[in-house]
């Protein structure tokens, strides 16, 4: 396919810059009526898209099973889709604050660092993004706090953009403490589709939480695996009662998620590796779950890519440990997950094409129209698309 076949019409006003916020009021010691917004990650909408009828619905149902007019499907009510037996596949890699705030030795000029991964624990060398990338040179010393005990030298150019530091921390022997102290100065790794569009140009201490699912547990991912920011904590317990069975798997996801295809044939576009590591107990949960003919859920384009580099030909999910750069564009043929839940993306982004492989682009990107016409939030902090194979 072509890059150009992924175009929509979407607004700026539908891009989301914070998660959903629902309006609560109650009544003060004085008889007043006061009105504040929750963050409500689990009431964000949910647009549900029928693959073999071509269906698509926005709105709760009554119990007559017609449309409440204004009602609209919220992403809580996922569950009702599912049964007892029935398997969510979760990616549970966990966002460090990978943004930093700088300044350059005698210059003082201001300097952003973006942490991508460490390259050796010992020598505290990290691979980092800076910006401006033309001021940051090798042998330069970067200073991120005014004490000065978090100093950094540029000691190599890896990309336009990219450098690789070496952190010059007192404390030897205490890699945890340097993390720890590295982390204190950074925020939450927002994509610049956010950032630049807020009034404070900025993450804020909020967003530590906010762009964070609540299953997070294993540290290394530099932006959100965004469809799981919407379970709660109710969810995932509600999940257990009702006996679904949830398979945690790890993808590291990187900023290749973001970055613009530069290439009309799709085919041409090279995606970033990610690193993902797939384990026995989330094989046995998944596997079990195709046996027995359930409902198998990819919550996430994250494990989307990382199950079809998984999958056998047998259709059954494998272990794995490594690194993945798989890109999904239609026709695509997958061998796992029946079903597949996502955020609303951009234009011409692999997350929108990796979507439209799964439920079919005449009538995913009829989904996006529809959502875009609708109001619908668009990115990480949006609103989300559930593919029924039904």
């Amino acid at each position: 396919m072509k890059l150009s076949q992924f175009k929509f019409n979407l607004s700026e006003e539908q891009i989301a810059l914070y998660p959903h916020t629902t309006e609560k009021k109650f009544v003060n010691s004085k008889g007043e009526e006061v009105t504040f917004n929750v963050t409500r990650r689990d009431e964000a909408r949910l647009m549900v898209v029928h693959k073999k009828s071509g269906t698509i619905d926005m709105f709760q149902k009554d119990e007559n099973g017609e449309p409440i007019e204004g009602k609209y499907i919220e992403f809580k009510n996922l569950l009702d889709y599912f049964d007892e037996g029935d398997a969510f596949i979760l990616n549970d890699t966990k966002v460090f604050p990978a943004r930093l705030y700088g300044t350059k030795e005698k210059t003082d000029a201001k300097i952003e660092v973006f942490l991508l991964r460490e390259l050796n624990e010992e020598m505290r060398l990290w691979d980092v993004l800076v910006e401006p990338a033309r001021k940051i040179r090798i042998g330069n010393k970067l200073f991120f706090d005014e004490a000065g005990s978090m100093v950094a030298e540029v000691i190599d150019n890896t990309t336009s953009r990219g450098r690789t530091l070496r952190f010059l921390y007192d404390n030897d022997q205490d890699h945890d403490q340097f993390k720890s102290d590295l982390f204190a100065l950074g925020e939450s790794p927002l994509p610049r589709y956010i950032i630049d569009r807020r009034e404070e140009p900025h993450a804020t201490e909020d967003d530590l939480d906010d762009f964070q699912t609540v299953y997070a547990q294993n540290e290394g991912a530099v932006t959100a695996p965004a469809t799981g920011l919407h379970f709660s904590r109710e969810m995932m317990k509600m999940m257990e009662i009702r006996g679904i069975n949830p398979a945690y798997i790890t993808v590291h996801c990187g900023l290749g998620n973001f970055s613009p295809i530069e290439v009309e044939d799709l085919t041409k576009h090279k995606m970033d590796s990610e690193q993902m590591i797939i384990n026995k107990e989330a094989c046995d949960v998944v596997n079990n779950a195709k046996r027995n003919g359930k409902k198998v859920l990819a919550v996430g384009t994250s494990v989307v890519k990382a199950t079809e580099s998984a999958v056998g030909t047998d259709g059954m999910l494998k272990e794995f440990d490594g690194w993945t750069n798989k890109f999904i564009f239609p026709p695509y043929d997958f061998g796992l997950a029946n079903c597949m839940v996502s955020n609303f993306y951009h234009p011409y982004s692999t997350l929108l094409m990796e979507t439209a492989a799964f439920g079919g682009y005449d009538l995913i990107m009829e989904a996006y129209n529809l959502a875009a016409k609708n109001g619908y939030m668009f990115g990480c902090y949006g609103d989300s698309l559930l593919i029924l194979n039904d």
